[in-house]
């Protein structure tokens, strides 16, 4: 296997700011160039730079067939607001109508064997699909969200999806973050007000409490490693 070399793109970045960054990896790769939104905090900075810089390139998010009415509110004031478009993933219906038919619709809460079976049908899947054809995958993850991440870094080859991700805001705090949003007027879920600091699908996300980890309110009723699979090595 050829793996891309980084060091260029880690010497660029260095040397760039996340603006010109971005607008050096469209020139170089052109078309191959993606960035994937589920609408969270980190998500809409990123969104609101790639607008603010009418920057070509392609912007997709995934729709598991579960997401909160509040998440499908902040893409429409989106892509409203900044007049883009952006390219929405649906899990396969076959695979989809066999696993509510066999196990039903909350499955995922009998065992995390089911959880993860329902997260790669709804997720993975689908994100595998986007990602096709694709060179740079952008993504809004940020070293403190998960101790799972602490190791991430700003260019990274992703060995699952044959792709080079690229995690612009992976030193940023979550006050930047928000007071980022606020500055600029960006669009975001309502939720964030509520408790929710990490959203997914609707039955997998609570509120946490004051001084609960960031990711405490994903799938809360497990004790394993919480990741979805799609950002796991």
């Amino acid at each position: 296997m050829n793996i891309p070399d980084l060091e260029p793109l880690k010497t660029i970045s260095s040397q760039f700011s996340i603006d010109e960054t971005l607008q050096y990896l469209v020139n170089n790769y052109q078309n191959s160039v993606c960035f994937s939104t589920s609408f969270g905090q980190e998500d809409q900075v990123i969104t609101n730079i790639i607008a603010r810089n009418k920057l070509a390139l392609n912007i997709f998010t995934i729709d598991t067939g579960r997401m909160f009415q509040e998440t499908y509110d902040v893409y429409q004031n989106t892509i409203e607001k900044y007049g883009i478009n952006i390219v929405t993933y649906f899990p396969e219906a076959t695979n989809l109508e066999k696993l509510v038919s066999e196990k039903g619709p909350n499955s995922f809460y009998n065992s995390v064997e089911n959880r993860k079976e329902c997260c790669l049908i709804r997720k993975v899947l689908p994100l595998t699909k986007a990602l096709q054809g694709m060179s740079i995958w952008i993504t809004g993850l940020r070293a403190a969200q998960s101790e799972s991440r602490n190791d991430l870094q700003l260019f990274e080859y992703d060995f699952k999806y044959k792709v080079i991700k690229y995690n612009p805001l992976l030193q940023w705090t979550l006050e930047e973050v928000e007071t980022y949003l606020q500055k600029n007027n960006v669009p975001q879920s309502s939720l964030h007000k509520r408790g929710f600091v990490s959203i997914g699908c609707a039955p997998c996300t609570r509120a946490i409490e004051k001084g609960e980890d960031i990711r405490a309110g994903r799938w809360w009723w497990e004790t394993s490693h919480k990741e979805c699979g799609l950002h796991q090595k």
